[in-house]
């Protein structure tokens, strides 16, 4: 039976009647797959390209849509396994069909047939007729269509789909280089004297990994959960630094030197190639550099304006930042006899600083923030401000530490459902993200299909027996992607191109995970998501005010480092010439010389792990964390408003409607800027991100 013929039921990627099989899906299952659905989208495109079919939504952009979903969802899937369940098999099946799905995106981005189909609805009788949501799928399809290159000349077409296959291929291997180096490296502890200051519970983990790798002592890795707490507590000053070296040279030319990797896993070649390879596809499309292509669908209007917001931000920050600076080197030297700081110093400064001031560890914390009673508190928020139940739900998982929920109305129908990811392995990527399994829209035999989001990040397992318990950082990171989730999940829309996060423009689609961070700073929030991992205590009232009054603790430092990453970001975008002889490396450390008042170290190669923007998407785009920020900290002083003006609380029933309404229901039906307005009655202001920040004129510090 050839492999387009492969009957559903014998292949669970093709089964689209629910949600996927995971636990059968098989790298052999990939090709086959893409064969059916890339047949069957590219069949639906040339029927609709072909000069019979007539320019209406219904012979156009339906079957189109309807086409090209499954192949969406399908590559979803495959790509998601890729991201949390690694193996060499499922690897070489994602990039051996990666640049036939690259391709066959681009050759519909380029389709000049379909895009003068697209026009001719938009200038027909029928558009004045269209939803509003249809209206704006057009207008973003047609922007689309020439940032795709549809408006290039024939001949250039070739050279502009080479350019994308090119970019993702890169893209994949910069992202495989990453997680190689990051796995690659170990640093074992033999002498139990050697963990001194490390928590006992960073210690357990490290003692669990050696076991399972059949060696004695304690073994510590550069994933984050290990990595971290080593930088954080560890009194060994030769082990930060071992492992500092090596996490800041993965995936560079000087991995092999610090142990963490081979010279094909050097990054260097493979960034300035994408550097190259954007720049030449920004002046096919006829514009100067590629962060104005980046920009065209934000909101943003220009470069020079994102460079002036990111500058204004620094010079306010600067003044707190340069304090931190002087107060830290002045308690290293003094308290820790360290005369001159050096890199794999500063964290371990920093923390023992903290515990000076406000006299509690994040570990102390940690203890308050098991898993069950974290996700109650973050469930009762969501709860209690959107009008929804939250509650376990059945389905097959990747994983067994993978957990599955399901989002109901009050009336019990179903709203959506996800998964939930929270641990840190091999074979899964670094970090914390959200992404969509499916979206909302409506179905054509009847119906409406319901959103399913995957919400994955990399905090510290169970260990010894006890439940995990996360930090107050992680806690936030929860709430954070969890907000992107709500995004997706309660959406109202039914057009699938403008629902949940679909359509949004990239520098605001962090307002709705950044707004939710802002929880987890509020006592009656917190009394109600912590117990003792011990006692069942829940957070003494004494330990809160402390971390509120540490909240801004080093903030003026914080923000110059998001700062440094942005504008390195965007200016490597603007106006940095990859053929120079100066490379990425020198270029990150003039901006941080520029920005930042902590040095560089000479030996720092961050930029080649900088998966944001070169596996990531955020390319030209990093700086929308600080500018939906703005809009995420506006947008929850209207909560703070509510409570003093009416019900006490920021969990205000009426504020979490309107916002509802106003921000997560509508998804991407209409512009970022007239959501935010219509709940707020007005445009944002930077006043409250600076107040909850600790960085306005007389704040304590």
């Amino acid at each position: 039976m050839s492999s387009n013929t492969l009957p559903q039921k014998d292949n669970p990627l093709l089964d689209f009647t629910d949600l996927p099989r995971f636990g059968e899906i098989q790298p052999a299952h990939v090709t086959p797959t893409l064969d059916v659905l890339l047949a069957a989208a590219s069949t639906a495109v040339d029927r609709a390209s072909a000069p019979e079919t007539p320019a209406t939504w219904s012979d156009i952009v339906e079957p189109v849509e309807r086409a090209t979903e499954p192949l969406s969802r399908a590559w979803g899937v495959i790509g998601h396994l890729n991201a949390v369940a690694d193996t060499p098999e499922l690897r070489a099946a994602y990039g051996e069909n990666l640049p036939r799905v690259t391709e066959f995106w681009s050759s519909v981005g380029q389709n000049l047939a379909l895009y003068e189909k697209y026009k001719a609805i938009a200038a027909s009788t029928e558009f004045a007729t269209l939803t509003a949501e249809r209206k704006k799928i057009l207008e973003n399809a047609l922007r689309d269509f020439r940032l795709s290159g549809a408006e290039l000349p024939e001949d250039q077409k070739p050279r502009f789909a080479e350019l994308q296959e090119q970019q993702a291929a890169l893209s994949k291997a910069f992202s495989d280089h990453v997680l190689d180096a990051t796995n690659a490296y170990a640093y074992l502890v033999s002498a139990e004297g050697d963990l001194a200051g490390l928590p006992d519970d960073v210690a357990e983990a490290a003692r669990e990994a050696a076991q399972r790798d059949g060696k004695e002592g304690w073994k510590f890795t550069l994933h984050f959960p290990s990595y971290f707490p080593v930088m954080q507590y560890a009194e060994n000053r030769a082990m930060r630094e071992a492992m500092y070296r090596a996490y800041v040279t993965r995936a560079s030319e000087l991995g092999a030197l610090y142990g963490n990797g081979k010279a094909d896993w050097d990054n260097t070649a493979n960034l300035a190639d994408q550097l190259k390879l954007r720049r030449e596809e920004a002046q096919m499309l006829g514009y100067q550099n590629f962060a104005e292509v980046s920009l065209a669908p934000k909101m943003a209007e220009s470069p020079a304006q994102v460079v002036a917001f990111l500058e204004d931000l620094a010079n306010r920050a600067r003044p707190f930042a340069e304090q931190d600076w002087k107060e830290l080197r002045e308690f290293a030297a003094t308290e820790l006899g360290m005369a001159e700081m050096q890199p794999w110093d500063v964290a371990f400064a920093g923390e023992r600083l903290r515990q000076k001031r406000y006299s509690f560890s994040e570990n102390e914390v940690k203890q308050y923030f098991p898993e069950d009673a974290v996700l109650k508190g973050l469930f009762k928020v969501t709860e209690t401000l959107f009008g929804v139940s939250i509650r376990r739900d059945q389905a097959a998982t990747w994983h067994p530490d993978v957990r599955f929920f399901r989002v109901e109305n009050k009336d019990g129908s179903l709203v959506a459902q996800f998964y939930l990811d929270l641990y840190a392995r091999e074979g899964k990527r670094g970090g914390a993200w959200m992404d969509d399994a499916r979206s909302r829209h409506k179905r054509t035999e009847g119906g409406v299909q319901t959103p399913v989001a995957y919400l994955t990040c990399n905090f510290s397992a169970p260990v010894g027996g006890k439940p995990a318990c996360f930090t107050h950082d992680e806690v936030i990171t929860l709430f954070h992607e969890f907000g992107h989730g709500l995004h997706h999940m309660l959406t109202r829309v039914d057009e699938l191109g403008v629902s949940g996060i679909n359509g949004v423009e990239w520098d605001a689609v962090e307002l709705p995970s950044q707004f939710m961070e802002n929880f987890c700073w509020e006592w009656d929030v917190l009394t109600d998501m912590s117990s003792h991992v011990e006692t069942g205590a829940t957070l003494p009232r004494d330990l809160f005010d402390k971390m509120l009054a540490a909240k801004n603790f080093q903030s003026g430092l914080g923000t110059l480092r998001q700062i440094v990453f942005s504008m390195f970001d965007m200016i490597l975008h603007v106006d940095f010439d990859p053929a120079a002889q100066k490379n990425a490396t020198d270029l990150a450390r003039e901006i941080n010389e520029r920005f930042h008042v902590i040095p560089q170290a000479p030996f720092s190669r961050w930029p080649n792990t900088f998966s944001h923007i070169f596996a990531g998407g955020y390319a030209a785009g990093y700086y929308s964390y600080k500018w939906a920020e703005v809009l995420s900290a506006d947008a929850y002083s209207a909560f703070e408003e509510a409570a003093k003006a009416a019900s006490g609380s920021v969990l205000d029933a009426a504020t979490g409607t309107r916002y509802r309404r106003e921000i997560l229901e509508v998804g991407g039906s209409r512009p970022a800027m007239e959501s935010f307005k219509a709940f707020r009655g007005r445009e944002p202001q930077i006043d409250a991100l600076l107040r909850h920040s600790g960085m306005t004129a007389g704040a304590a510090h």
